[in-house]
């Protein structure tokens, strides 16, 4: 690990990617050099609990 902090930027783009299923390697690499897992944990439960709380909204929507 070099201890590579990674910034808010780096990071969002990196769990968008994974979350879609879109990463180049060079990208994965530069997440495994991160220090700490925690940051793309945090930031990836609220992707995902944004994304479950619009599709509840979506179907809200279409079933009203």
């Amino acid at each position: 690990m070099t201890g590579n902090k990674p910034g808010l930027r780096q990071i969002l783009k990196a769990v968008f990617g994974a979350f879609i299923g879109v990463q180049s390697e060079q990208q994965r690499q530069q997440d495994f050099q991160a220090n700490s897992p925690l940051p793309y944990i945090i930031v990836g439960v609220i992707f995902t609990l944004c994304f479950v709380v619009g599709l509840i909204l979506i179907v809200r929507v279409v079933l009203s």
